[in-house]
C-alpha cells in the first residue's frame, strides 16, 4: 500500500470523526493575567540576556529589564483594582485555574513591592571592596566552580558576575504571583514549583562563605522536595475524594451540595478519609512554606546561609504567597470543615509562637535570631487566619504587608555591618554599633521595635488588627498566648538595641559600609512604611478590609 493511500485513510478517518470539532479552545483573559504574565515575559527574556548580551553589559541590562517589569506588573495589578476585579467583578479566570478578586490583587501588588524593593539589595555592588578593580555583588563569581578553586579565583579575577540571580528572582515572583490567586489544586502545586526552584538555586549563590551557603540549599532543597511531595500525595487523596481538583467542585462535595456525580468515581467520592488526609497533607506543605512549628527546621539554616539579600527577599515574599494560598485553601475549599482544622491550627499556632519567640532568645547570630523571629511572626498571622471571618483574612492581609517591608529592611541592614570576612552577623560585632554608626543602628533599632509590635511602628498595628480578628472569632486564649509570646520576643529585640547602644564599641569592630542609593532606597522604604502604617494605619487596614472577600 502506497504511502499515499495511508495518509488519505488517516484523514478520511479523521474527518469522519466528530470528536475533532468537540476541542473547546481555551479562553484566556490575558488582561487579567497581565501581572504574572508581563513577570513571566521578563524572566524570559531576562535568560535571553544572558545568551546574547555581552557579559560587561549584561547587570545593567538585567537591572534595568526587571525594575520596568516589575513597575509595570505592579501598575497592572493596580488598573485591575481600580477596574474593580477586586471587589464587585471578582471572577475566576483562566478556565477556572486562577481567581481574580481582592485579596490574589492586595497580596499580588504586596509580592511585586517586596520583589522590586529585593531587586535594589540584588543588585547592590558597593560594600565589599573592589576585587582586581571590578565591583562585586552579593552572589558567587561564578556558581558552578568549586568553592576556593582555581576556576573560582580566575573567575573573580576576571571581574565575572552572576547575573543570572535577576531571571531567577523574576521566575520566583512569577510562581508567587500564581501561588495565593490559584484555583485548582493542580495550578497551585505548580505555581508552588515554580517559586521553590529559583529560590533553592538563588540560596547556593553566596559570595562569602560559599559552603555553608551550598548546605544551606541543599537542606532547603531536600525539606522542600518532602514538603512538596506530601501536598502532591495531598491533591491525589483530594482528587480521590471529589473528583475534581477545582477548589469549587471540592467545597460542593465537602458540603454535600454535589448534584452530577461521576459513575467511576462513586465508590470514593465523599470517603471523609481521602479528605482529611489529603486536607492535612496540602496544609502541611503549605505550612512549611510560612515556616510553621513544627514545620520550620530549615528557615534557620537557610535564613543564614543563603546570601543575605535572597534572605530578605525569601523571608517577606514567600511568606506572603504561601499564606495568601492557605487563607483561599481554608477559606474557600474547606470552609465546611472548620471543626477539624481550627483545633489543629490553634495547637499549631500556639507551638509555632511560643518556640520561634523562645528559641531566639538563645541566638547569638543576627540572621538565625531574624529566621526565629519570622517563625514567631507566622504564629500571630496563624491566629489570623483562626478566626474564620472577613476580619481575619483583612488583619492577616494587613500584617503581610507591613511585615514584608520590615524584613527586607531589616535583612537590608544586615548587608551594611561587615568585617574582613563579609558580613559580621555575630551578635558580639553589633556591640556599640549606635556609637560608630548612629543613624544605622538607629534604622535597625525602628525594624527591631515593629518586630516586637510597639505602638507607633506597622508592627503593632498588624499584631493589634489580627488579635481583634482573633478574639472576635472565638480565639481569645489564642490572643493570651500571642501577647505572652510577644513579651517574650519584645526582650530579644529589645537585647540587641541595648548592646547597640549602651555597650562599648571593640577597637577590632566591624565597620558599616557605605550603600549605593539602591539599598538605601529599600531601607528608607522599609522605614517609611513602618512609620506610616504605625501611625496612620487606617487607610491601609480599610484597603485591606475591602480586599477580604473571597471570590468561589
Amino acid at each position: 500500500m502506497s504511502a499515499t493511500a495511508v495518509h488519505s485513510l488517516w484523514t478520511t478517518a479523521a474527518a469522519g470523526t466528530d470528536s475533532i470539532s468537540k476541542i473547546p479552545a481555551p479562553k484566556i483573559e490575558y488582561g487579567q493575567l497581565s501581572p504574572t504574565l508581563i513577570v513571566v515575559g521578563a524572566a524570559i527574556v531576562g535568560v535571553l540576556i544572558e545568551a546574547f548580551v555581552p557579559r560587561r553589559s549584561r547587570y545593567y541590562a538585567q537591572v534595568f529589564m526587571s525594575a520596568v517589569a516589575l513597575c509595570a506588573a505592579f501598575a497592572a495589578v493596580v488598573a485591575l483594582a481600580a477596574g474593580g476585579y477586586g471587589t464587585t467583578k471578582a471572577h475566576i479566570a483562566a478556565m477556572g485555574a486562577i481567581a481574580v478578586d481582592g485579596p490574589s490583587l492586595f497580596l499580588q501588588g504586596t509580592i511585586l513591592l517586596a520583589g522590586l524593593v529585593g531587586l535594589f539589595t540584588f543588585a547592590e555592588r558597593r560594600l565589599d571592596p573592589e576585587a582586581h578593580g571590578n565591583r562585586v555583588d552579593s552572589f558567587a563569581a561564578q556558581a558552578a566552580s568549586v568553592p576556593g578553586s582555581d576556576s573560582e579565583k580566575a573567575a573573580v579575577k576576571a571581574g565575572f558576575t552572576t547575573t543570572e540571580v535577576f531571571p531567577l528572582l523574576l521566575f520566583a515572583i512569577a510562581g508567587m504571583l500564581v501561588f495565593p490567586s490559584a484555583n485548582d489544586l493542580l495550578t497551585l502545586f505548580v505555581a508552588l514549583e515554580v517559586f521553590s526552584l529559583p529560590l533553592y538555586l538563588l540560596c547556593a549563590l553566596a559570595r562569602r562563605k560559599r559552603l555553608m551557603s551550598q548546605e544551606a540549599a541543599v537542606k532547603y532543597f531536600l525539606l522542600g522536595a518532602f514538603a512538596s511531595a506530601f501536598t502532591l500525595f495531598g491533591i491525589a487523596l483530594l482528587y480521590g475524594y471529589a473528583g475534581s481538583v477545582s477548589y469549587a467542585r471540592i467545597a460542593q462535595v465537602v458540603d454535600g451540595t454535589v448534584t452530577n456525580v461521576d459513575p467511576a468515581l462513586a465508590d470514593t467520592m465523599g470517603n471523609d478519609a481521602l479528605l482529611l488526609v489529603g486536607g492535612a497533607m496540602i496544609v502541611m506543605g503549605l505550612l512549611f512554606k510560612v515556616g510553621a512549628v513544627p514545620f520550620h527546621m530549615w528557615t534557620p539554616d537557610v535564613y543564614q546561609g543563603a546570601p543575605t539579600p535572597v534572605t530578605g527577599f525569601m523571608a517577606a515574599a514567600t511568606k506572603v504567597a504561601a499564606f495568601g494560598a492557605l487563607l483561599r485553601l481554608l477559606y474557600v475549599v474547606l470552609p465546611g470543615l472548620r471543626w477539624d482544622w481550627r483545633p489543629v491550627m490553634w495547637a499549631v499556632a500556639i507551638v509555632t509562637m511560643l518556640g520561634g519567640a523562645i528559641v531566639a532568645i538563645t541566638q547569638t547570630d543576627i540572621k538565625r535570631l531574624l529566621a526565629y523571629s519570622s517563625i514567631a511572626h507566622a504564629g500571630f498571622i496563624l491566629a489570623g487566619v483562626i478566626a474564620t471571618s472577613k476580619d481575619g483574612v483583612s488583619s492577616v492581609l494587613f500584617y503581610l504587608g507591613a511585615y514584608s517591608f520590615v524584613t527586607i529592611g531589616a535583612f537590608a541592614v544586615v548587608t551594611l555591618v561587615r568585617d574582613a570576612g563579609g558580613e559580621a552577623t555575630h551578635l558580639s560585632k553589633w556591640a556599640g554599633l549606635g556609637r560608630r554608626s548612629p543613624l544605622v543602628a538607629a534604622v535597625f533599632a525602628v525594624f527591631l521595635l515593629a518586630f516586637a509590635g510597639i505602638p507607633l511602628t506597622s508592627g503593632f498595628a498588624g499584631k493589634f488588627a489580627v488579635f481583634k480578628a482573633a478574639a472576635e472569632g472565638g480565639a481569645a486564649p489564642l490572643v493570651v498566648v500571642g501577647v505572652i509570646s510577644s513579651a517574650v520576643a519584645a526582650f530579644f529585640y529589645i537585647r540587641v538595641i541595648v548592646l547597640m547602644f549602651f555597650s562599648e564599641p571593640r577597637p577590632e569592630g566591624p565597620t558599616v559600609a557605605v550603600p549605593s542609593p539602591l539599598t538605601m532606597t529599600a531601607i528608607g522604604l522599609g522605614v517609611v512604611v513602618t512609620l506610616v502604617l504605625g501611625v496612620a494605619p487606617q487607610y491601609f487596614l480599610d484597603l485591606a478590609s475591602q480586599a477580604g472577600v473571597f471570590v468561589r
